[in-house]
């Protein structure tokens, strides 16, 4: 079985929340992608929310 590539989100924030977490992805080294994946994982472990990992069947060429 793989495990799927990640996907796409498109969402809007307010210009001064997208300043703050792009100041935050640079303190820590990471991109702005990155850091708002680890803040919703953060957020879901707090908050005992699992995250099931998808996987497809895929079969070997």
């Amino acid at each position: 079985m793989a495990i799927l590539k990640s996907t796409n989100l498109n969402l809007r924030i307010a210009p001064e929340v997208r300043e703050a977490l792009r100041q935050a992805a640079e303190r820590e080294h990471r991109s702005v992608s990155n850091m708002i994946e680890l803040l919703i994982v953060q957020h879901c472990q707090r908050n005992e929310i699992p995250i099931i990992k998808q996987q497809t069947d895929s079969k070997p060429s």
